[in-house]
Order: structure tokens, then C-alpha cells, then sequence
């Protein structure tokens, strides 16, 4: 078997080993057992299958799956301490939780290396968000939270059924229609919550609460932003194959699970208040 290229074979110790002859007595006998010992463990260590990403430092899916799965249930725990601990404080801590997770969203997502420990504290701090809004509007349309969990649910994996089916894809002409889109629906929730803050409209929804044909302009708006969002999915899920297929180190998957985590918070915010104004306008 040829030795290749590995340095430790090819040093000048390994060379002269090798160069015995039949008459080094006991020294060539006993590196004879050692060579064959040797040669018995090169073949079955090239006999075994190739590393795969897990074993080679690389980003798999499973990365990104367990480290999704942790952030979701960092959201779960602070959305609980509103909820069911200090269901007194909700108002609070929902405050502090959406001020808290956008100043983290924004650290997160313009650190040039994943900080676990970062995207855990905004996962904790948007679960104490959701909890807060949750229960708000939980007490004012009793059953709303399960709608809102199991429409999340829904969006999700009929996106992930369509992504893996090929039959929608961020395309470059698919990303600039998007990112119009996400551009004016920025500006317009910008524009309501000024208008809502300064008392400049009398509804609870702003702008949302006008009527169009009977329509309450939320509805149409909440339709939108869930598209929105369940295209942010597919942007997700392309840049984790991506990501995957290239051979990207290990710890971007905290950046793919951050990603994720961001656009189901925002998923669920959009479902919840759509379901709200549906339900209020009855």
C-alpha cells in the first residue's frame, strides 16, 4: 500500500523504520509484528466510510433542527413567567420583552459570528413578548393563543412541504418582489404605531381598524404580512440548504436557528393580531 501524503508516514523516523532487512535479528522481528499491526489498522481505518459534516466541523440539519428547537423552547419558558408565574406583570414584562428582543434581533443579526448565548437571551426575552400579548388578548377572545399556535403550525409546515416539493423557491425575481413588499409593510407599521402612540387615531388597531368595502383594512394587511412571513420561511430554508451544500462551519447553524426563530415570532405576532381583529369585528 503506498504511504501518501500523511507527514507522520512520510517522516524521516517512518522511512528508516522501513528500510530493515532480513538480518536485524530481533529488532526486524519485532517491527515486523509492529508493521503488520499497523498495516491491519491502515486498512480498516480506510476501509471505514467517509466523515460526514458532523464529524468534519460542518453545518447539517440537525444542527439546525436541535438548535431551532432550543430557541423555541427559550421562547416557551420566558412566554410562561407572564402567563402562568407573574400573570400580574404581563403588561411589563411584554414591554420589556419586545424592547429587550429588538435590540437583540438588531445585535444578532449585524454580529459577524453567532453568540449562542445572545440568540437564547433573544429568544427569552420575545417569549416574554408573546406571553404578554398572549394572555392580553387570550382574556379578551378566550381560545385566541390555540388558534394562533396551531395556525403558526400550519403555515409552517405546509411552507416546508411546498419548499421540499421544489414548487416554491427564492428565486432573484421572487426576492425582489419580497423585498418591495417587506419595505412598505415596515413603513406602514411604522406609520400605524406613530399614529397610535401620539392618540392621532381613536382605534385600538389604528389604520387596521379602517374599513375598505366593509373590509377592515387589517384583514387585508394580516393576509398580507402572513405571506410576507411565510416567504421569509422559504428564505430561511434556502439559505439552510445552502449553507448545508456548501460546507459552512458548524456554529452558523445558531445563526440558521436565529433566522428561523425570528420569522415564526413574527409569524405568530401577524396570525394573532389578523385573528384578533376577525374576531373583535364580530
Amino acid at each position: 500500500m503506498a504511504l501518501g501524503g500523511n507527514p507522520v508516514f512520510n517522516g524521516k523516523n517512518f522511512r528508516s523504520a522501513t528500510r530493515g532487512n532480513g538480518s536485524a535479528g530481533l529488532g526486524t522481528m519485532t517491527y515486523g509484528g509492529t508493521a503488520m499491526a499497523n498495516q491491519q489498522q491502515l486498512e480498516h481505518m480506510y476501509n471505514q466510510p467517509s466523515a460526514g459534516p458532523a464529524q468534519t466541523g460542518r453545518m447539517t440539519f440537525d444542527d439546525v433542527i436541535v438548535k431551532t428547537l432550543l430557541c423555541l423552547g427559550f421562547v416557551l419558558v420566558g412566554a410562561a413567567i407572564p402567563a402562568f408565574v407573574v400573570p400580574g406583570l404581563a403588561v411589563p414584562l411584554m414591554i420589556v420583552g419586545a424592547l429587550g428582543g429588538f435590540v437583540l434581533g438588531l445585535v444578532n443579526s449585524f454580529k459577524r459570528e453567532p453568540s449562542p448565548a445572545l440568540i437564547l437571551a433573544y429568544a427569552g426575552l420575545e417569549g416574554l413578548f408573546l406571553g404578554g400579548l398572549t394572555m392580553f388578548l387570550e382574556a379578551m377572545f378566550p381560545g385566541i393563543a390555540m388558534q394562533a399556535v396551531l395556525g403558526t403550525l400550519v403555515v409552517f409546515g405546509v411552507t416546508l412541504a411546498l419548499f421540499k416539493s421544489g414548487k416554491v423557491r427564492a428565486t432573484p425575481k421572487a426576492m425582489k418582489f419580497f423585498m418591495i413588499a417587506l419595505i412598505s409593510y415596515a413603513v406602514f407599521s411604522l406609520v400605524n404605531l406613530g399614529l397610535m402612540v401620539f392618540g392621532l387615531t381613536s382605534d385600538p388597531w389604528g389604520l387596521r381598524g379602517m374599513e375598505i368595502f366593509g373590509i377592515p383594512l387589517g384583514v387585508v394587511i394580516g393576509l398580507l404580512a402572513i405571506g410576507l412571513a411565510a416567504f421569509s420561511l422559504i428564505v430561511d430554508f434556502t439559505s439552510i440548504s445552502e449553507g448545508v451544500r456548501q460546507g459552512a462551519p458548524q456554529r452558523y447553524s445558531w445563526t440558521a436557528a436565529f433566522g428561523l426563530t425570528v420569522t415564526l415570532v413574527w409569524l405568530y405576532v401577524e396570525i394573532l393580531r389578523l385573528l384578533a381583529i376577525l374576531r373583535g369585528d364580530d
